[in-house]
């Protein structure tokens, strides 16, 4: 290894791997916009149902589950017996460095890009990111 191999490995040995978009990643619960199929609010999360489309989005092959760790476990626990249930893998986020309005993330591997990934309703009107 050369002075300059060595000392990227040590770096990386000591603060991990280099990560693109960390605001992005602190929002969306470590994961990048661009990845994001779906997104709901933690009020959202919150309410006494599941949400239909968080339903349909994890029909969607190669998704996963990311859950704000933070909020009641009785309030994501219906995801997550869903996300069991259908065997969609999923991860409670804890160790974001600031809060988060967002409670859930369904993500895919790559880019997908989608134009509008908010759900709207009536306890919930609009997010502007």
């Amino acid at each position: 290894m050369t002075g300059k191999n060595v000392e990227d490995y040590l770096i990386k040995g000591i603060y991990g791997e280099k990560q693109i978009k960390i605001e992005e990643r602190n929002i969306f619960l470590g994961t990048i916009r661009e990845r994001v199929e779906i997104a709901l609010t933690t009020s959202q999360v919150m309410a006494n149902s599941i949400y239909p489309i968080v339903e349909k989005s994890l029909s969607l092959k190669n998704v996963n589950l990311l859950l704000n760790g933070t909020l009641p476990y009785n309030s994501i626990s219906k995801y997550i017996l869903l996300a069991k249930k259908i065997n969609i893998p999923f991860s409670l986020v804890n160790n974001l460095p600031t809060p988060t309005p967002i409670g859930l993330v369904i993500a895919h591997q790559n880019a997908v890009d989608k134009n509008e990934i908010f759900t709207k309703d009536e306890l919930y009107h609009s997010t502007e990111f």
